[in-house]
């Protein structure tokens, strides 16, 4: 397993590494930097690595991680903002993978290139995150390697009629009293999904807060939405975070709750959750995130990175890698990889949730002043 690197000794291994290279090797060597766990690294280094070299050979592949969340691709942003302002005619990084706040921040200083055009999968991603990163505009500019999405968890033992909407998670918490677990906005990005997906369905015009334009007048709309969730909360239990919601769910200590999908199966295949469990996106929809990929501007292997990226992407790819490794829902559309699952890993995925109701259930995080604004009214009208 390889060593991630973060911070300083980022910046420094991969110039130094860039430096020692002959002129040779340097020309066919594929620089993939990405934000993330050690797994995105490690996906990359033992999956996408061999399978770009085999069909081009003489190529090679080498990623460097920076770190989880949206400081590892903050580290990206700065080190591409550095050397754009050094003068330098070229970038270290070929190929970057970073998540959207990051990328709309990349496409806005103009440190990424447009491509998605230009690639053969680039119309199999037609979701509004290819178009939109937390309301800032990245068409053309991004591929998504996969979707995060939330969504109710509940154990068909103890609910009778599965949630299908906002309004029948707060009659069945009024019903049954501390059987809804979440984890506030503190715990775990599953319980500030929750309460974003909340205000999406009592907060006013939800595809303003996706899409804009900001208007800080516009959190006063707010107020009786919180007033609502903080009644909500005496009902309900709050859980010690992410995995603290599927533990309690397992031990029945709780019937139902926010999860993030992938957590959620990556949990029953251990073992570690009741295959009994199961999913439900509400309406108006929910939250999710994808991890991008983009390519620098300066990057001196344009059109390798364009191919990187079309292999990362394609049907075959996205559904041995992304779907059956991860459990993550494909970056493209899911139509296009369906072909290439076997039914039981299609039905896994897609029995509880099915691609029509990602498509129209699953919904971006606002923008980020929206967001900002939503967190910290949550936390001094309804979290207290």
């Amino acid at each position: 397993m390889r060593t991630m690197l973060t911070g300083a000794a980022f910046g420094f291994a991969l110039t130094a590494a860039t430096a020692m290279l002959p002129a040779v090797a340097a020309a066919t060597d594929l620089t993939v930097v990405t934000a993330g766990d050690q797994n995105m690294v490690d996906y990359i280094n033992d999956y996408l690595a061999p399978r770009f070299e085999k069909e081009n050979p003489g190529v090679h592949v080498r990623a460097v991680g920076t770190g989880p969340g949206d400081a590892g691709s903050q580290k990206i942003l700065e080190k591409l903002d550095a050397e754009a302002k050094a003068g330098k005619e070229s970038f270290d990084i070929d190929v970057a993978v970073v998540h959207e706040k990051a990328a709309g921040k990349l496409v806005a200083d103009t440190l990424v290139a447009p491509y998605r055009s230009e690639i053969a999968t680039g119309g199999l991603a037609t979701r509004d995150t290819v178009k939109r990163a937390l309301g800032a505009d990245v068409d053309g500019y991004v591929m998504p390697m996969f979707h995060s999405q939330t969504a109710i968890a509940y154990n068909p033992a103890l609910v009778t009629a599965p949630p299908k909407s906002y309004d029948d998670v707060v009659a069945f918490a009024k019903a049954h009293p501390k059987a809804f677990g979440y984890n506030g906005i503190k715990g775990g990005m599953s319980g500030v999904a929750f309460v974003v997906g909340w205000i999406y369905a009592y907060g006013g015009d939800a595809d303003t807060l996706m899409k804009g334009p900001y208007d800080k007048a516009e959190a006063a709309k707010w107020t009786p939405a919180f007033e609502k969730l903080k009644a909500f909360n005496a009902d309900v239990t709050m859980t010690p975070g992410n995995a603290g919601t599927l533990d309690m769910l397992n031990r029945g200590e709780i019937a139902m709750g926010p999860v993030w999908v992938d957590m959620f199966y990556t949990w029953q295949a251990d073992g570690r959750l009741s295959p009994d469990l199961k999913l439900s996106l509400i309406a108006p929809g929910m939250p999710g995130q994808p991890m991008y990929y983009v390519i620098p501007a300066k990057t001196p292997n344009k059109v390798l990175a364009e191919k990187f990226i079309a292999l990362a992407t394609s049907p075959e790819v996205q559904a041995d890698g992304i779907v059956k490794r991860f459990n993550w829902y494909p970056g493209i559309d899911a139509p296009a990889v369906q072909a290439k699952l076997d039914e039981a890993t299609w039905a896994k995925l897609f029995t509880d949730i099915s691609p029509a109701e990602l498509a129209t259930l699953g919904k971006p995080f606002p923008i980020a002043p929206y967001f900002t604004d939503i967190l910290e009214n949550s936390e001094r009208q309804a979290m207290n």
